[in-house]
């Protein structure tokens, strides 16, 4: 099979796999009692978040450190550049001053801590232990809030995924089974899109900001339209800062525990100021009228493609 061909394959299958773990994880943790919210900040943020963590893992694994670290930031870039953007553009995102106050200043201080981690040119096992234990005190933080929205969520996830059936081995067997297609498409993603970059002369750090992180944010294009289009705002917004919190904090620190992350320091640097620049960027856009209109996503989407531009000059 030709490179472009594993690139495409390993795509639709992490797309297709994360998807598949979103149902059946959701349907294990209705049928053993788990409440909606409960689900939604747990479970759901980890598997929107599982082909950027299959990715980064068989990079890391395969020796391409600069892959595996380019994946979490360039997903993160593109959330925020492409799919906010692109999101916003079909319909306008009306926010809320409780997001502003909880996700928002949350992504920061992530961006910032994963400046301050890479500042020596090395993610290693302290450092990927400080973020798993940051992610940790993240959801308990969230999971302390009252559970306002929990019927409107309730709601939300069984109109989408329908009520956990009597036989929870059938979710199980199908969590397996999504697994199988993350790591097989993680694999050939990977392969695929490292090869055809060498073979281009183009550098394995741009590959993972692009290609390979473009194809694990799919889950997150297609939840963030969907979300929209229903009118939610604030599941849109919700999904791309929360999938950014914790592919910062838990992808970035799972995989650094499994294996130390080697990065070249300059560019490393300069694609976290790009997504720390998109971060910060979002904050005024939302805090002057709690809302993130077509103007704006032209803005984020024009800021996006000028990055994509430099990264390919």
């Amino acid at each position: 099979m030709t490179d472009p061909l594993l690139i495409l394959a390993g795509t639709v299958l992490l797309y297709f796999g994360g998807d598949r773990l979103i149902h059946h994880a959701w349907h294990v943790a209705r049928g053993l009692g788990m409440s909606p919210l409960v689900v939604g900040l747990t479970v759901v943020a980890f598997a929107t978040s599982s082909p950027e963590l299959a990715a980064s893992l068989a990079a890391a694994l395969t020796g391409t450190p600069e892959v595996a670290f380019g994946n979490v930031v360039g997903s993160n870039i593109a959330n925020l550049g492409l799919i906010l953007g692109i999101t916003a553009i079909v319909r306008p995102l009306v926010g809320s001053a409780r997001f502003l106050r909880r996700e928002l200043p949350f992504l920061l201080a992530a961006s910032v801590g994963a400046v301050a981690i890479v500042l020596d040119g090395r993610i290693g096992r302290i450092e990927a232990t400080i973020l798993l234990v940051a992610i940790g005190l993240y959801v308990w933080w969230l999971l302390r809030e009252p559970p306002t929205e929990a019927k409107r969520v309730e709601k939300e996830f069984s109109d989408e995924y329908g009520e956990a059936p009597k036989r929870l081995w059938v979710d199980v067997v199908g969590i397996v089974i999504a697994v199988g297609l993350l790591v097989v498409g993680a694999r050939m993603l990977v392969h695929g899109a490292v090869e055809l970059a060498r073979d281009a002369g183009i550098s394995e750090r741009v590959i993972g900001l692009t290609g390979v992180a473009l194809g694990t944010s799919l889950p997150e294009l297609a939840g963030s339209v969907a979300a929209v289009l229903k009118r939610e705002a604030d599941i849109a917004l919700g999904n791309l800062v929360g999938s950014n919190v914790f592919n910062l904090l838990l992808i970035l620190g799972t995989t650094a525990l499994v294996r130390p992350l080697a990065v070249e320091r300059a560019g490393a640097l300069v694609d976290l100021a790009v997504m720390l620049g998109f971060t910060v960027v979002i904050w005024p856009f939302l805090w002057s009228r709690l809302r993130i209109g077509r103007i704006e996503g032209s803005v984020l989407l024009l800021g996006y493609a000028v990055y994509l531009a430099a990264l390919f000059a």
